[in-house]
């Protein structure tokens, strides 16, 4: 097998290269908004959260079971009398005397003078006497105060992405809204005089467009506010008056088609007349013919047209770009170790992104499979697969057994 990539004029810009040219040229929105709680998943923080009360805000009881002050424990059986009930949101109120206890419920505050929690499976209760058993152990089952989140402390850093476990955390210190960085406008269409839209009759050459509807849930992100401008035809005056306009009101423009070396592709072309090209065509499988660059303050993408490219070049090469716009933390995808159960062709010179599927024996042993055929406009076995395959670009070929690079699709396999 040959590499194309083999055959150009000076050697293609490595995955790791392109992530850094655009590391270097993106630089994090700076305008900020604020949420209120219920609509803050997903959107990352602007500034540190700080907790305006202690969590917990009472002592309370870390089980159900009957609360008791530990000068009243004895070595030898014991009992105490009931002097009533704490509920949880509905507090013991008398003042507890020596030789009483209460029962308690768990998440309950304890009464002042209680310092202490034994489980109700312990005890036996008779009417208004509660017996305790030999040994009774002091000072369990109790919650101190502060004893998560002291009043004042951080409770989350900035930037952070806010997952929905951090808006539980922030909804226990009762924090109603928050700031956070505005979202990230991003424009993006086709390119194509043979796209046509789902809904309409195919006529002989043209094809439905897939790649806007895959775009669309790859940017299903809280962080982004996303705009889709359709398809614009193989018309150089058209895009350019497109794109000029998109980067007029938009942080970022994504397109696909147009980005390769055809007579009707001018995205290069144009992005070079009415803005500025960092750089063209990368070495990667599935995406070589990829242009990032700016035009006035908004940033450019401009895709492959095969869908496969386009799905594996925004995930790979795009996604980390939107995050570090939207202020988010760098995250790097999850790669593990498994075990190739077929043979795969790969001719060296791009570093390669297969589609596959991952499994896991009963010993945890993670195996992998191809999906099936690997070519860039084949959407049904990237639409079967749950992992990438990664080839590096010196790879010739796995064979069965082979251990290889696999980047799961979803945590969840």
């Amino acid at each position: 097998m040959i590499d194309l990539c083999n055959l150009e004029a000076k050697p293609l810009l490595s995955i790791n290269e392109a992530l850094k040219k655009i590391n270097t040229a993106v630089k994090p929105v700076t305008g900020t908004e604020k949420v209120v709680l219920k609509n803050a998943l997903g959107r990352v923080t602007a500034q540190p959260i700080y907790s305006g009360i202690n969590i917990p805000h009472d002592r309370n009881s870390a089980m159900d079971g009957y609360a008791l002050s530990s000068h009243d424990i004895r070595p030898d059986a014991f009992t105490l009398h009931l002097a009533g009930t704490s509920w949880a949101g509905q507090p013991f109120q008398d003042h507890l005397l020596p030789g009483q206890c209460v029962r308690i419920f768990t998440g309950a505050v304890l009464p002042e003078q209680a310092d202490s929690v034994v489980m109700q499976e312990q005890v036996k209760s008779d009417g208004p006497t509660v017996n305790f058993p030999a040994n009774t152990q002091a000072h369990q089952y109790v919650r101190a105060i502060g004893e998560d989140i002291g009043k004042g402390d951080c409770l989350l850093s900035s930037p952070k992405k806010l997952t929905a476990i951090d808006l539980g955390l922030l909804a226990s210190a009762g924090i109603y809204d928050i700031t956070v960085k505005r979202s990230v406008r991003i424009a993006f269409f086709s390119t194509g005089n043979e796209l046509t839209s789902i809904g309409l009759a195919l006529k002989p050459g043209q094809i439905y467009d897939s790649n806007r509807y895959i775009i669309t849930g790859l940017l299903a992100d809280a962080c982004y506010r996303t705009a889709d401008l359709g398809v614009i035809p193989d018309n150089k005056q058209k895009l350019q008056d497109s794109f000029i306009q998109a980067a007029e009101n938009y942080d970022v423009i994504i397109t696909t088609g147009g980005a390769s070396v055809g007579e009707a592709d001018f995205v290069k072309e144009i992005l070079a007349s009415c803005g500025q090209v960092n750089f063209w065509k990368i070495a990667m499988k599935p995406g070589k013919p990829l242009a990032f660059g700016k035009i006035d303050n908004c940033y450019f993408f401009g895709l492959p047209g095969n869908p496969v490219s386009v799905i594996a070049t925004l995930q790979q090469i795009v996604a980390p770009a939107l995050q570090q716009l939207a202020g988010a933390p760098a995250t790097k995808p999850l790669r593990l170790q498994a075990i190739c159960t077929c043979t795969l062709k790969k001719a060296p010179g791009r570093q390669e992104f297969q589609r596959g599927i991952l499994t896991q024996d009963d010993s945890g042993e993670f195996l992998v499979t191809s999906s099936g055929k690997q070519d860039s406009h084949i959407l049904s076995s990237i639409s079967q697969a749950n992992c990438y395959i990664v080839l590096t670009a010196a790879c010739t070929g796995i064979q069965t057994g082979e251990t290889v690079t696999v980047e799961p699709f979803s945590l969840f396999i």
